[in-house]
């Protein structure tokens, strides 16, 4: 058998292997994204999957609505925070990692519609509690608007329309909810109490949002239906 030979052969042997890890070239200091990259490849090596990160979400934003329902704002709003944050990584690590599933994809756009609605479960009882009639029309108005948002998305998306419009998609709302937490009556945080007006904000926003994208469907769906201009 000749070199060349032997050498295909060798060649046809070799199997497609992971790709190694970055590292900075010898002798120079890592830069931040040498870490990125490091840290990157450690996480898709390991045993975290998308699923989990996703449960883990669901678990604080339970955690968010029993600390809101003892009244401890701050670290209910904290909670609600890290448990958001974890809603928007499952999503990357499940591309950036190829170990998402379509029932993991399922199953976070399950928990991201339950997590806000029983923070503001919690948020409603208190008002309730104080005989706040208005604000507990204010909170259910938010849950459903919110629902509704998720809801148009899914329905357009399903007559191949897509339909990211609004001013008050889930990060906004998120943010919304969590200044409301953080600077709540008796947080202790500059002594003011934003839980109320941050409710009534999230519901405004998330109607306008709703006639948003039921116009922009409906806009888009006519402009299709529209027939060819004849040449």
């Amino acid at each position: 058998m000749g070199p060349h030979a032997a050498a295909g052969r060798r060649v046809g042997c070799l199997s497609v292997a992971t790709p190694p890890v970055e590292r900075p070239p010898s002798g120079g200091r890592p830069t931040a994204r040498d870490y990125q990259s490091s840290m990157r490849n450690r996480l898709i090596e390991s045993r975290l999957t998308p699923n989990a990160i996703s449960l883990t979400g669901f678990a604080l934003c339970v955690v968010a609505a029993v600390l809101v329902w003892q009244e401890q704002w701050v670290l209910g709003g904290l909670a609600f925070i890290v448990g958001s944050v974890c809603d928007t990584l499952d999503g990357r690590y499940s591309r950036m990692s190829g170990k998402g599933t379509s029932f993991g994809a399922f199953l976070d756009s399950t928990l991201d519609r339950m997590e806000e609605g029983i923070v503001l479960t919690a948020i409603a009882f208190l008002f309730s509690q104080d005989g706040n009639d208005a604000a507990v029309a204010a909170v259910d108005i938010a849950v459903l608007a919110s629902l509704m948002v998720s809801y148009t998305r899914a329905r357009a998306e399903a007559l191949s329309v897509e339909c990211k419009v609004g001013i008050a998609d889930r990060p906004v709302r998120v943010v919304i909810l969590s200044v409301g937490l953080i600077f709540a009556r008796g947080a202790g945080i500059f002594d003011v109490d934003l839980i109320e007006p941050a409710v009534w904000v999230l519901a405004g926003l998330s109607v306008i949002t709703v006639g948003q994208r039921i116009w922009h469907v409906r806009k888009e769906l006519t402009r299709a239906a529209e027939p060819a201009p004849e040449l």
